[in-house]
């Protein structure tokens, strides 16, 4: 049998890079995915991708209305979700001297903000048993240039982890952190990284990567693939690092 066969799986930032990666893994082992993201042709590609009778839901996570509408939908469509994906995120690189108050508050309204209220109005419509995870970061352990606000963003979710993994213990509700180092995604376009750039900042980052190399979405679908399934039935309030050694140097 797949391993999350006849569970309901849910991934904010399902329409690309990790998210999107984990929703076609959940996918394929069994489970009704239901993808959530902010742009409605992204979200189209995703479910073509991912196939299995996924679905999709337009909004965003910062809208706490949003992540009403997406319990509503899973517990009115399929009774209740069993995995909660809690990833969806947004960093930009900024020296702390410049960062405005327009660049700080997009990083907590996503990073933050929105990881906290998607599990809050989730949560009453967890299964017993569920599994919760929420993506964070390496930058919140190690100081990277630039990511000041970022890894405070993300930071604070270690403290959710926690908290959570404790306030669900009673209905046997893990809540475990995903930390991803540098992974080959779109997102290195976004943060300024151009096609021309790329073999330089590789082997930059090759460099202070034990490993050698980016890490791929599939690298960590397959960390969140652990999580959410009964491999890790004794797992909870944890950090799992999936950064190729990056931490430690």
């Amino acid at each position: 049998m797949s391993r999350l066969e006849g569970k309901t799986a849910v991934v904010t930032g399902g329409n690309s890079g990790i998210g999107l990666a984990a929703a076609r893994a959940f996918a394929r082992e069994g489970a009704q995915v239901v993808i959530t993201g902010r742009r409605q042709a992204a979200l189209d590609a995703a479910l073509a991708d991912i196939g299995h009778g996924a679905l999709a839901l337009r909004g965003d996570v910062a809208d706490t209305a949003h992540h009403r509408a997406v319990a509503e939908l899973v517990h009115s469509r399929f009774g209740g979700c069993d995995i909660y994906f809690a990833n969806a995120g947004v960093n930009t690189i900024t020296p702390s001297e410049a960062v405005d108050e327009a660049e700080y508050d997009a990083q907590f309204d996503t990073n933050t903000r929105g990881t906290f209220f998607g599990v809050q109005a989730i949560r009453p419509v967890l299964r017993d048993g569920a599994s919760v995870i929420v993506t964070g970061s390496l930058a919140s352990e190690k100081r990277l240039d630039g990511h000041a606000v970022y890894a405070g963003s993300k930071a604070a979710l270690g403290a959710f982890v926690k908290a959570w993994a404790a306030e669900m213990s009673a209905r046997r509700i893990r809540v475990n952190l995903l930390s991803p180092g540098p992974v080959d995604t779109a997102i290195l376009e976004k943060l300024g990284v151009a096609p021309q750039d790329r073999p330089s900042f590789e082997a930059a980052m090759a460099a202070a990567i034990p490993l050698g190399r980016l890490g791929r979405p599939e690298e960590l679908a397959d960390a969140a693939l652990f999580l959410a399934s009964d491999a890790s039935s004794f797992v909870t309030g944890i950090d799992l690092r999936v950064d190729g050694g990056m931490a430690i140097l």
